[in-house]
């Protein structure tokens, strides 16, 4: 168990860490300009351009300049933004920003998580019913259909019905409604599809079969056995959801004007605030790649088949 975890922690480390460095020297291919705040660029003439650029360490070798972007985050520098908001530390805008995104977040996932295994159970146990079709047909309708569509369409149609803002207000609870339900639509989908295909590959297994025959009661077996082993791969990839949702949406925050840290990355982008995007990149690599490694540390403790497999390799080695 601790080899696995060890091994996993490994490889997620270095994942982050190529993520990271791919990030970096690809920004370093991008304008310099984006180094420079708006006036400072034009005032400056191109001696005065390249001082400044040297100061930063742009200039320097790529690998030079990752190492000190290393050496700063290990001392807790994540470095100034520069055209987004000039000249303040990141560590400030994110503790400014997260706290929104954690809030859209967990709200989310509370929804996604309780609509969604319940209509994945639903649709499982009334398979060709009403409710297994229209869980179906809003499945293929949030996969299918590029999320920018449907959730613009949410935002002009249902704001336009209700009265409701189309923007995010703090001070209007009303307006954080839209944009929770738009981050939880496709978490919900997700758990949905997932939870009814493993819940009706389990259903048809002989052992399932058998103890019904033997005239156990469906409602009993359905909930003791077939529900609980086929929420086991469920948890593997529950961390990662909740993490990336908890991160941020990109497309939400930006759509509804909510001042997190997925809206940022995406307005960062656009003003090329290159230190900015870098940081933020490396946030969400390292809370997708930590998701995983949780999950499959998950699956390693609640699954105990894994445990077997892992002895029985063992032996057959000795």
């Amino acid at each position: 168990m601790k080899t696995y975890i060890l091994k996993r922690l490994g490889q997620s480390f270095l994942t982050v860490a190529l993520v990271v460095m791919v990030v970096f020297l690809l920004l370093r291919l991008m304008p310099t300009s984006g180094y420079f705040e708006r006036d400072d660029y034009i005032n400056m003439d191109e001696a005065a351009r390249t001082e400044y650029l040297r100061t930063l360490g742009v200039l320097d070798n790529p690998f030079v300049a990752f190492g000190k972007f290393v050496a700063g985050l290990s001392r807790g520098d994540l470095g100034r933004s520069i055209s987004v908001y000039p000249r303040t530390q990141i560590s400030e805008i994110i503790a400014q920003k997260a706290p929104y995104s954690l809030a859209f977040g967990l709200s989310a996932i509370t929804i996604s998580i309780v609509v969604g295994l319940w209509l994945g159970i639903a649709m499982a146990n009334h398979k060709d019913k009403l409710i297994d079709g229209l869980g179906t047909g809003y499945i293929v309708i949030v996969r299918a259909i590029p999320s920018l569509i449907y959730l613009f369409l949410i935002q002009i149609w249902v704001s336009g019905l209700l009265g409701w803002p189309m923007i995010f207000y703090e001070d209007q609870p009303v307006s954080w409604i839209l944009p929770v339900i738009s981050i939880a639509l496709s978490s919900v989908a997700w758990y949905a599809i997932w939870l009814r295909r493993f819940m009706v590959d389990e259903e048809n297994k002989d052992y399932i079969k058998f103890a019904i025959s033997k005239g156990m009661r469906r409602k009993y077996v359905m909930t003791r056995h077939v529900l609980r082993n086929a929420a086991v791969p469920i948890v593997q990839y529950l961390p990662a959801q909740i993490l990336l949702t908890i991160s941020g949406s990109l497309v939400v925050e930006s759509i509804y004007s909510i001042p997190g840290l997925g809206g940022l990355l995406v307005y960062a982008i656009r003003q090329q605030d290159n230190p900015l995007v870098q940081v933020l990149v490396l946030l969400f690599s390292v809370l997708g790649v930590f998701g995983v490694f949780l999950g499959d540390v998950l699956m390693v403790l609640v699954d105990p088949r894994i445990k077997l497999a892992g002895t029985e390799k063992r032996k057959v080695q000795a």
